[in-house]
């Protein structure tokens, strides 16, 4: 039996939707010009009645009865008088489009002389850049035309630019990293430091768009997210930079926010992290944020190779499987976790060959979460032991498999320790705190498309998933509350998302130390 077609509406809906929508706002554009006119009267008509309301409002009481009178008696007068009704509906149409006129004083046109200024003094610096002696018609030249270079500009309130779009000529090397390098430090020193700029390449129209960053929110606190099982939010970047915004809470006050999320699980083409960062940048701060995330659906494993007592909060809680800070510790519990992995992996194969979904404990996550592990491997070296960090081989391998995430951080001056393992699985990547660009791209894999900022402050950095564009982030405040130096709000917000516990909290690394002794 032959199919019949589908009927056109299905076949062809899409394009008849579009093109409806590119009518309706046709429609609606000519027919705002049209009805002007009824849009000015009707607002002059509105101010009038207020202002006649407010005239009211202050006659006073013993004043109103004869101003009712003399009010009436216009109206009879009119209504008697030859045309009088049609003239009284004139002066009150005039009355009224006078009154609801656009007062707004009008743009100017063009940028001021100060603007001008500016504007001719970046020419001016681009000229060496983008000129060249064989080209006929420069559109780079000392004392040119700079309106043929900035097709479109816009200042802020301080006189400074704010957003430009750069015309070069073909022949420049836009494609070299270097010679965009030089042209972005030019723009940012020329067009006022203190600020962070976003410069976009369209290398098939030769043009450079140049935008100033708004700073990004550093008052978020910790607090439930609302996301998805498998996802986290690592911080907060810029609007245009993601296409998903987060409600969130300040105090009394809602907000929209753009994250940054990392998805993890059995479909996650970044099932790993590696933070890197300065001291005090705020690694330790997302590895907390990470832990309090993961502990909604998963359990999670830490080891804090600076023994700092930063995790103490989390000793002891329902799903936190052990905090460990020495080494004996630490190698016993990455052993537990080798052998768990491969223990899952066994039980979701032999699940599947029986037909079955794998079981329950497989399922649920397992966040293993490593805190400056080079530290462990200098103590391990000093005593004659293999890394730590050759445990996690096997987590890191089959992790996504087995629903094992690994979420290692470390310091700048540490990462020539990392082992090969770490490197290669870890690419869902994060920089926090001051760094050079030459860091930032070898961590990172790729450099900002922005300029850093002077005066960084914590959890401030960027992030990359994978292949994917790098972002700007702030990272949510998530300090250690027993630290006497947080706030009480943000040790509340944090004390707040702690799950109960399940045992008498145990110092972090007494554990360790009784195994060691």
């Amino acid at each position: 039996m032959a199919r019949r077609p589908l009927p056109r509406i299905l076949r062809s809906g899409s394009t008849q939707i579009a093109r409806g929508r590119q009518m309706a706002r046709t429609a609606a554009g000519g027919a705002g010009d049209v009805l002007q006119p009824v849009f000015t009267l009707a607002r002059g008509l509105r101010r009038l009645a207020a202002a006649g309301r407010r005239r009211w409002a202050e006659t006073p009481k013993d004043r109103r009865g004869p101003l009712l009178f003399l009010i009436a008696s216009v109206i009879v007068v009119v209504a008697l008088a030859p045309y009088g009704p049609l003239l009284a509906g004139l002066a009150l149409m005039a009355a009224a489009a006078w009154k609801g006129r656009d007062r707004r004083p009008p743009r100017p046109q063009g940028p001021d002389d100060a603007q001008t200024k500016r504007l001719r003094a970046l020419y001016e610096a681009l000229v060496p850049y983008f000129s060249a002696a064989q080209d006929p018609d420069p559109l780079y030249a000392h004392g040119g035309e700079w309106a043929r270079a900035f097709p479109s500009y816009d200042f802020d309130d301080s006189g400074r630019i704010s957003r430009l779009r750069i015309r070069y000529p073909a022949y420049f090397t836009d494609g070299e990293a270097t010679s965009r390098a030089r042209i972005e430090q030019l723009l940012h020193a020329k067009s006022g430091r203190g600020r962070e700029y976003h410069f976009a390449w369209d290398e098939e129209a030769n043009e450079l768009a140049v935008t100033v960053l708004a700073p990004l929110p550093t008052d978020i606190a910790a607090q439930r997210f609302v996301t998805a099982p498998g996802e986290t939010v690592l911080g907060f970047t810029d609007p245009t930079g993601v296409q998903r915004t987060l409600p969130l809470t300040h105090g009394e006050e809602q907000r929209d926010v753009p994250p940054v999320v990392w998805r993890t699980g059995a479909r996650s083409t970044e099932p790993h992290l590696l933070i890197a960062g300065a001291p005090g940048s705020g690694t330790t701060t997302l590895v907390r944020s990470i832990a309090l995330q993961a502990l909604q659906h998963g359990d999670v494993l830490i080891v804090e190779g600076g023994d700092t007592g930063e995790y103490a909060c989390l000793a002891g809680r329902d799903g936190v499987l052990a905090v460990e800070s020495g080494l004996v510790g630490a190698v016993t519990s990455l052993e537990w976790a080798t052998h768990e992995t491969e223990r899952r992996l066994i039980a979701a194969n032999r699940a599947r060959q029986a037909g079955h979904p794998p079981p329950d404990d497989v399922r649920r996550p397992l966040w293993i979460l490593l805190d400056r592990p080079g530290a462990l491997g200098h103590l391990a070296a000093a005593d004659g032991r293999p890394d730590p960090q050759s445990l996690l081989q096997v987590p890191l391998r089959h992790g996504r498999a087995a629903n094992v995430t690994v979420v290692v951080a470390e310091q700048f001056d540490a990462l020539d320790g990392l082992s090969d393992a770490v490197r290669q699985y870890t690419r869902a990547r994060v920089v926090l705190g001051p760094a050079a660009p030459d860091e930032l791209e070898t961590v990172l894999g790729a450099p900002p498309h922005t300029t850093p900022v002077q005066d960084v402050p914590p959890g401030r950095g960027y992030a990359r998933l994978g292949s994917g564009p790098v972002h700007r982030l702030q990272v949510p405040a998530t300090p250690d509350p027993y630290d006497d130096a947080t706030s009480e709000n943000d040790r509340q917000a944090v004390l707040g998302l702690l799950p109960r516990r399940s045992a008498p909290a145990t110092p972090v690394g007494v554990e360790a130390l009784a195994t060691e002794g």
